[in-house]
């Protein structure tokens, strides 16, 4: 085998395996063959250098392994305790490993018996991945060594060039075997962002993929790290490939993602970019104001209306909202019971237009009747019970008001009201006696900005006031989805819509009109993680929050559909 002299032999504890140095001190291995590195020392020999003694090594990285033979992530690096005189292994392209003819791939191993090691051939039966994980590999001949325990660990090399096309993943305990599996350098890459300046890439030059890796490394701590998602989406744009099944497990693994399967080659460099001006950001305290006019909100508008004649078939738009121009993401008629599913889904795909380090928005644009609906409480995701309401800044708005005179007046208000402080609560108990008509006046003359509830629009104490206040037009209504209706009772007696606008009221003091969704979000979630959620007064709380210096005019929205209302 050419260039040898960077193969070694690993052992901890009695497990002895094999690996291969990549720099003057780091060794890749498999991560089962160090499984007990805490309780052992783990030594690393290089049989190509007799006069080299044993060094100590030391586990510093982790591919996650769980301890199955088939758990992903069987990887791990080792940091010798000193720099070796020895030459590291050079990598070929990942594609290399299957060429047509396919060539011959070699590994140096240790199974029993041959403590100096011995040699396996062996190729690729086909590019396609096992499990997303792992290469298929079979016997170059039906002679010869095969694969057995001390083999783990070993690097898959070209035999022409002696260049790294993988790591053999085979479990410890494996009887010998025509067949094997490796894990390919692009793998390997999403558990060690080191690789990412040995290995070529696919579409993304070598300083890319470095540059990459060393923002990523910058931002592991930082509240960027925390939500890859954005980052990638933003990248790959709307024709990228989608965000896995389960999401992104790190920044990297987003990176990385990125570097392997979006073959324009400006998308890693869309992805750096971004990351390095986030980080490049002076940092700002989360209570913070963005400006005098409050957050610069990036709103994801869902559009729901009525189609037909038909009660259970509703007309949805998604779309997304940024620099002043609309980008559709969806648009189609549904049965009912397929609306949930269909919102998370297309929300996610929303995302790719949402700049990360922005503030994004949800907006459900309803029919008046609807304006009460547990959108707040529909779960974030097929594989997150989270509610959209705790996972994102979420208001509802009313279809009718976005355009026309109402929306005129909406702007007009919001002109006043954006710069403000705090807002002026104007409540309206369950039991209210006031008439409808002076709650229009008050909002109509800016004496109030937003009228709070003591119960949901469905009760019929209070329905002439909700719709008194979306004619006048409040900016800003706040209710109980569910709760008080109790009509009838005296307003001076205390009850459940009571004490919803007392806490709302000290809630609310010294908070902005142009930042309450972020702020409606923090009380959610502070209700969603209280002992009680079921009992906690904002348990169901509601924001319908109308600012046309963010959200489109309906005027602007695609036809949803040919259907005649």
């Amino acid at each position: 085998m050419k260039n040898a002299s960077w193969h070694v032999r690993i052992d901890c504890g009695g497990e002895v395996g094999a690996g291969f140095l990549v720099s003057e001190r780091s060794v890749l291995t498999c991560a089962h063959v160090v499984r007990d590195s805490e309780g052992h020392p783990v030594t690393v020999t290089f049989p190509h250098h007799r006069g080299l003694a044993p060094v100590p090594a030391a586990v510093t990285g982790h591919g996650g392994w769980q301890g199955r033979h088939d758990d992903p992530g069987d990887l791990a690096v080792l940091e010798l305790d000193r720099p070796v005189p020895v030459a590291p292994a050079e990598f070929a392209a990942p594609e290399d490993a299957y060429g047509d003819p396919r060539p011959r791939l070699i590994a140096y191993g240790f199974p029993q018996g041959y403590d100096e090691g011995t040699i396996v051939e062996y190729r690729a039966t086909a590019a396609q991945l096992i499990a997303d994980e792992w290469i298929q590999l079979e016997a170059w001949s039906a002679h010869g060594q095969r694969l057995a325990p001390g083999f783990s660990g070993a690097a898959v090399a070209l035999a022409d060039t002696g260049q790294v096309v993988g790591m053999l993943a085979a479990a410890d305990g494996s009887p010998d075997v025509l067949s094997g599996r490796m894990l390919p350098t692009s793998v390997m890459s999403r558990y060690w962002p080191g690789l990412a300046e040995l290995v070529r890439t696919p579409s993304h030059p070598a300083a890319t993929a470095e540059r990459l890796r060393e923002l990523v490394g910058k931002a592991t701590d930082t509240e960027f790290a925390r939500n890859p998602e954005r980052l990638y989406l933003d990248a790959a744009g709307p024709f990228g490939p989608p965000v896995p099944e389960g999401g992104f497990e790190s920044l990297w693994a987003a990176a990385w993602y990125l570097l392997w399967e979006v073959a324009e080659p400006d998308a890693a460099t869309r992805f750096a970019d971004r990351l390095a001006a986030l980080l490049d950001a002076p940092p700002r305290p989360a209570d913070a104001p963005r400006s005098a006019s409050g957050p610069d909100w990036v709103p994801i508008l869902i559009e729901i209306e009525h189609s037909g004649g038909d009660a259970d078939q509703v007309l949805v738009a998604v779309s997304a909202h940024r620099g002043g121009r609309r980008h559709p993401v969806d648009s189609r008629t549904l049965h009912r019971s397929e609306l949930r599913a269909h919102v998370q889904e297309h929300i996610d795909k929303a995302f790719c237009h949402v700049p990360p380090g922005s503030d994004e928005l949800i907006a459900f644009a309803l029919p008046r009747e609807w304006l009460n609906w547990p959108v707040a409480n529909w779960q974030r995701s097929a594989t997150d019970p989270t509610p959209l309401g705790c996972h994102y800044p979420l208001v509802v708005t009313e279809r009718s008001r976005r355009t026309g005179g109402l929306r005129h007046q909406l702007a007009r208000k919001w002109e006043r009201l954006g710069g403000r402080a705090s807002a002026t609560l104007h409540r309206v108990e369950c039991g209210t006696s006031e008439k409808p008509g002076r709650l229009r006046f008050l909002l109509r003359r800016d004496e109030a900005d937003l009228a709070g509830f003591a119960a949901p629009p469905t009760a019929p104490r209070v329905r002439p006031h909700f719709e008194a206040s979306l004619n006048a037009p409040a900016p800003i209504l706040v209710w109980p989805r569910t709760g008080c209706e109790c009509g009838d009772h005296d307003p001076a007696e205390a009850c459940a819509g009571t004490e919803f606008l007392d806490e709302l009221a000290g809630y609310l003091d010294g908070l902005p009109p142009a930042e309450l969704p972020r702020h409606v979000l923090a009380l959610r979630e502070s209700a969603e993680a209280s002992d009680a959620p079921d009992r906690h007064w904002a348990r169901d709380v509601q924001l319908l929050w109308d600012d046309p210096r963010c959200l489109p005019d309906a005027a602007a929205a695609p036809q949803l559909s040919p259907v005649t209302r």
